[in-house]
């Protein structure tokens, strides 16, 4: 799919509309699951905490709610990863996005990288329940970007994703090129991080990315719908 070319109802479909602040409230939530519905977004991305909250006030819709583990830091064990993993799912949650240990990344330990991504996706899979793989590309190398994507693509997470959007960076074109042309077809690349506008967005879109990790989504569809009309005018 093409930026040029996308609908506004494919774009909706692909935004995972974000509130993973840490003093974010009920009313936050409810304003996030609102919008989500109104404008049938694909996902509301949350902590684990409000989980059963944001799955009753999305009761009816097709809208998905999405758990973030181990957020922003990706430094628990397996173990506690896969508890909160499966505590979020039974808690309602559709959609699991996990950070990777980027120590033991660093420490070159990939037979645990491997380890971990199998038993998270194994465990959502089991569940029915779509899986993510959150890289933080800002704190990796290239040849990490890739020999990560490599193990994704062995392992198959539904989708590999770029940032948790609290690094030093989000997402970057030419690495969700990079991420999309190393994983293959059979896994899917989320942008996230900094993704702010219309332009960022198509960017991202036009780099291969299937899903959009945002909290400025209703923005970004006004500055489309702005540029579709323009364009109309013409």
């Amino acid at each position: 799919m093409k930026s040029h070319t996308i609908t506004r109802e494919q774009l909706c479909k692909m935004f995972d509309h974000t509130n993973l602040k840490a003093y974010a409230c009920r009313q936050d939530f409810e304003q996030l699951c609102r919008e989500a519905r109104e404008n049938n977004f694909a996902m509301v991305a949350i902590n684990p905490a409000p989980v059963a909250l944001c799955k009753r006030l999305l009761g009816g819709s097709a809208v998905h709610v999405g758990a973030a583990i181990s957020f922003p830091l990706g430094q628990e064990t397996i173990q506690m990863k896969e508890l909160v993993t499966e505590q979020a799912i039974l808690n309602g949650a559709d959609e699991i996005d996990y950070v990777v240990n980027l120590g033991e990344i660093k420490n070159g330990n990939w037979d645990y990288i491997e380890r971990e991504m199998s038993r998270i996706v194994a465990l959502c899979r089991d569940r029915k329940v779509i899986s993510k793989v959150i890289f933080e590309i800002c704190y990796l190398s290239q040849e990490e970007i890739i020999r990560l994507a490599q193990i994704a693509g062995k392992v198959l997470p539904d989708y590999i994703k770029t940032s948790t959007g609290f690094g030093t960076h989000g997402a970057v074109a030419e690495t969700v090129r990079l991420m999309k042309e190393t994983v293959g077809e059979k896994v899917k690349v989320k942008a996230a991080g900094g993704i702010r506008d219309w332009a960022s967005c198509a960017a991202m879109i036009d780099a291969g990315a299937e899903r959009i990790g945002t909290s400025s989504s209703l923005k970004i569809l006004e500055e489309f719908d702005r540029s579709r009309n323009c364009g109309s005018a013409l």
